[in-house]
C-alpha cells in the first residue's frame, strides 16, 4: 500500500481554485442542505429532520472544548462502526442560552471538512441540524499523538519506536500536502489534534482554526490575531507577521517531530495574554525558548527578519549558552558556559542527546529498537523544518522527498506494525451521554491526566 496521495491536476491550486473558493466561502449550513443534482457527489451526506440520536446511539462523553463537545458513538438504521459526534455550545447570556447564529469557526470547520476527502485527514460523515444545534459526526480514531507520547512517559520511561515515529511522520506530511495543495492552511497542529486510528493510520483533524489562504481579502493577521497553540507557534507568528503561508504549519510539524523523539515539548514556554484591549503581547518568554536551542536569528538565516514589526525586541532576548563542541555523544565535562554573540544554537546537541540517551546506561526496554537508527539524516529533517526564514523552511511536498523517508526501516502505512505494545483506548465517560439539543452544555471534560498542562485546550474530532 502507498501512502503518496498527490492531489489530482484537478484539485491543484492552478486549476479551479476561485470556483472553489467561492464554494468554500458559501455559508456552510445552505451548502450542506442543498440537494441540487449539478453539485455532484459529496463526501458526506445530509438530511434534514433526522435526530441525530435518531441515527446514533451515543456512548459516552469523551471531551470538551472552546467550541463544543465531542461524544463517541455508534451507528444506527444500518450504520455500522463508531463515530465522533461534535456538538458545537449555544451561545449563553448568564442562565439563558440565547441563539444568535453560527460562530465563524464552525462555518469554517463544515465548509472545509465537506469538501477535503483524503485518508490522512479526519473523515466529516454528515452535519445534522436540530432545534438550532449542530452536530458534525466524524469518523472515530481511537487514539491520538498526545496519548500516544503520554503513554510512552510512563515508568519505565521508553522511546516511541523509530518505525513507528518515520510512519508517523510520513502520514503526517502527507496530509499536510494534500492541505496545502487545495489552500488550506490548518493553523493549530499539535499532537492533541493528529489522531491515529486502531489500523494505525494518522489523520489529521480539528479544522476549527483552519482557512483558506489563497486570494485573501485581508491580511490573515485582520481576521484571526492569535493563531496556532503557544508551544507550536512559528517565529514569524511570535515576531507578529501580518501575513504568513503553509510553512507555519511545518513549523508546528517540526514541533511534533522533537515531541515523538523527546516525550515533550521542544519549545515550552508560557504564553502572555492579551490585555484588556486586546492587543496582542510579544510572547517573549516563547521566544526565548526558541532561542535558547536555535540561537538568535539573523538577517543571514532570515532575510525579511527586519520587517517584522517585533523585530526590535528581539534584542531583549538572551543569547543562548555555548558549550565545548565534543561530537554527538554528551560527556560529562565540566565547561564554564559562554553567551553566543552569533546566531547558532544548539539543536543538532539536543537532536543527538535525545536519540543517545536510551542507549547507555541500562539501554531501551528489552525488544525496543533503538533512535540512533534515525541517525543524521533524522536531524537533517528536523532542522530543515525548524528552520527561521519561512521562505527556506521545508514545504510538506519537499519533506516527503526528504532520505529520511528512503533510508533505514521502510515507511509502513501503519504506524503501529510489529509493535508488540498496544495503546490504551481512549477515555470515554459514561455518565454523559445526553448530546440532544436540550441537554446541557457543561464544563466537564475526561482525557489525559496532563491535559491541564496543555496550552489553549480545544476540542478533538475524533
Amino acid at each position: 500500500m502507498s501512502l503518496t496521495n498527490p492531489p489530482s491536476a484537478a484539485t491543484g491550486p492552478g486549476s479551479g481554485s476561485a470556483a472553489r473558493t467561492q464554494n468554500f466561502k458559501r455559508n456552510a449550513v445552505q451548502a450542506a442542505s442543498e440537494d441540487s443534482p449539478d453539485r455532484g457527489p459529496r463526501p458526506f451526506e445530509y438530511k434534514s429532520k433526522v435526530g441525530v440520536q435518531d441515527k446514533y446511539k451515543v456512548i459516552g462523553f469523551i471531551s470538551s472544548g472552546t467550541y463544543g463537545r465531542v461524544y463517541k458513538a455508534h451507528g444506527r438504521q444500518g450504520q455500522t462502526g463508531e463515530f465522533a459526534i461534535k456538538k458545537f455550545k449555544p451561545d449563553k447570556e448568564g442562565e439563558q442560552i440565547t441563539y444568535t447564529g453560527i460562530s465563524q469557526s464552525a462555518v469554517r470547520e463544515m465548509a472545509l471538512c465537506s469538501e477535503l476527502n483524503h485518508h490522512n485527514v479526519i473523515k466529516l460523515i454528515e452535519i445534522i441540524l436540530e432545534d438550532k444545534c449542530i452536530f458534525m459526526v466524524f469518523e472515530y480514531a481511537e487514539h491520538d499523538l498526545l496519548q500516544i507520547i503520554h503513554h510512552h512517559t510512563q515508568q519505565p520511561r521508553h522511546p516511541i519506536p523509530p518505525s513507528t515515529i518515520k510512519s508517523i511522520m510520513f502520514q503526517l506530511l502527507n496530509g499536510c500536502q494534500y492541505l496545502h495543495t487545495n489552500w488550506v492552511l490548518h493553523r493549530d497542529l499539535k499532537p492533541a489534534n493528529i489522531m491515529v486510528t486502531s489500523g494505525g493510520e494518522v489523520k489529521i483533524g480539528d479544522l476549527g482554526l483552519a482557512r483558506l489562504f489563497h486570494k485573501p481579502l485581508h491580511s490573515l493577521y485582520s481576521g484571526d490575531k492569535v493563531v496556532v497553540t503557544i508551544w507550536y507557534r512559528a517565529p514569524e507568528l511570535l515576531l507578529g507577521s501580518r501575513h504568513y503561508t503553509p510553512a507555519i504549519d511545518m513549523w508546528a510539524v517540526g514541533c511534533i517531530f522533537a515531541e515523538l523523539l523527546s516525550l515533550r515539548p521542544i519549545f515550552k514556554g508560557e504564553e502572555a495574554k492579551m490585555d484588556s484591549k486586546k492587543t496582542v503581547p510579544f510572547q517573549r518568554n516563547q521566544m526565548q525558548k526558541i532561542v535558547d536551542i536555535m540561537g538568535l536569528p539573523t538577517k543571514e538565516r532570515w532575510s525579511l527578519l527586519t520587517s517584522m514589526p517585533e523585530y526590535n525586541a528581539i534584542s531583549t532576548l538572551t543569547p543562548p549558552l555555548s558549550a565545548p563542541h565534543h561530537g554527538h555523544h554528551h560527556h560529562g565535562h565540566h565547561y564554564q558556559p559562554q553567551r553566543q554573540t552569533g546566531g547558532g544554537g544548539h539543536l543538532e546537541k539536543w537532536y543527538y542527546n535525545t536519540i543517545n540517551q536510551h542507549a547507555g546506561g541500562s539501554g531501551p526496554a528489552p525488544g525496543a529498537a533503538s533512535l540512533q537508527s534515525l541517525g543524521s539524516e533524522g536531524y537533517k529533517l528536523l532542522a530543515a523544518l525548524l528552520e527561521y526564514d519561512p521562505e527556506k523552511r521545508l514545504t510538506a511536498a519537499a519533506a516527503l522527498q526528504h532520505p529520511f523517508f528512503s533510508t533505514g526501516d521502510k515507511v509502513s502505512a501503519n504506524c503501529f506494525e510489529g509493535l508488540k505494545l498496544e495503546y490504551p483506548h481512549r477515555r470515554v465517560s459514561q455518565d454523559d451521554t445526553g448530546i440532544g439539543p436540550s441537554s446541557g452544555s457543561g464544563t466537564k471534560r475526561s482525557g489525559m491526566p496532563d491535559e491541564s498542562l496543555r496550552p489553549n485546550k480545544r476540542v478533538k474530532d475524533g
